[in-house]
């Protein structure tokens, strides 16, 4: 005999959250999906971005990034542009967070000011450091010349020795007020009673940053190391701008290596792959990120 639950007719399903999510599904599709399916099929070619005739060559233009030593070249330096960048910003901008965490008139100003260069185009932000770094005119050569170390100074950008670490400065310069903004949120979620009961029992200063406030900022450790290591990934803008991966090869990156070949060498094919390449690395690195964030939601 069947139940009076079972007899009870089914709730039909509405079709209005479809709805909701259509549109955005649609343009997710239309914007992201299948120009990522092209990108793929380009890499697969030897097409040169201009010709309508794309010539299937199959994983050519992956093996040949085995054996193109700019791209190992370039490879080194994505990877150390993204230690550096990483590493300096985040201790810095912790640094700062720590200094300016305090109820002080003085502290809005301050907050300011190491937060305006991330608000500032990437393009103003090369020429600011192109004129700072000029071999003739340029005001870190000449206060080197004023101070009597004249002999230092040097084509900074046009060396292969300083181009790449004269960027990474800057690079350092920009990032480091993103850091800083995270961690002055969540050190002012921190009990200001743990502070005191520690100082209470004759903790000192460093005491009481190793023991409260480093673990207490766990989370936005990885917010930010997470976050920064996605940016550095695809850097471009910056090195760009100021060098154009130059000179010769010295600061070149993955980014502006698969730019040269798609805009400069029209080699859309062998661009495309390495931008495939590139890809492929960012949502391995971002994927742990996005499923944390999922899990904490």
């Amino acid at each position: 005999m069947t139940s009076p639950a079972a007899r009870e007719p089914r709730p039909r399903r509405s079709l209005l959250p479809l709805g909701f999510v259509l549109p955005g599904l649609i343009f997710y599709v239309l914007f992201l999906v299948w120009p990522a399916v092209q990108a793929l099929w380009i890499s697969l070619t030897d097409w040169d971005g201009l010709s309508e005739q794309q010539t299937f060559v199959g994983l050519e233009n992956y093996q040949r990034m085995l054996d193109d030593p700019v791209v190992g070249t370039a490879a080194v330096n994505n990877v150390l542009w993204t230690l550096v960048t990483i590493a300096l910003p985040m201790a810095l901008g912790l640094a700062l967070a720590v200094l300016l965490n305090r109820k002080a008139r003085s502290s809005p100003f301050f907050r300011t000011l190491f937060y305006a260069p991330a608000v500032l185009p990437l393009v103003s932000i090369a020429s600011i450091w192109a004129w700072l770094y000029d071999p003739t005119d340029g005001a870190i050569n000449e206060l080197l010349r004023m101070v009597g170390l004249g002999d230092l100074a040097q084509s900074w950008l046009g060396q292969d020795s300083t181009a790449l670490w004269a960027v990474m400065v800057a690079a350092v310069w920009v990032r480091t007020g993103f850091p800083m903004l995270l961690y002055l949120a969540a050190l002012q979620s921190i009990p200001d009673e743990l502070y005191e009961a520690a100082a209470l029992d004759g903790a000192s200063r460093w005491q009481r940053f190793t023991q409260i406030t480093f673990p207490s900022l766990k989370d936005t450790h990885y917010v930010v190391l997470a976050l920064s290591l996605i940016e550095s990934l695809k850097v471009f803008d910056l090195i760009y701008a100021m060098t154009y991966g130059g000179p010769g090869y010295a600061t070149q990156v993955m980014g502006t290596w698969m730019y040269a070949n798609v805009f400069q060498y029209f080699d859309a094919g062998y661009g495309t792959a390495i931008a495939v390449v590139i890809t492929i690395v960012a949502v391995a690195v971002g994927t742990p990120y996005v499923r944390s964030q999922v899990r904490n939601s």
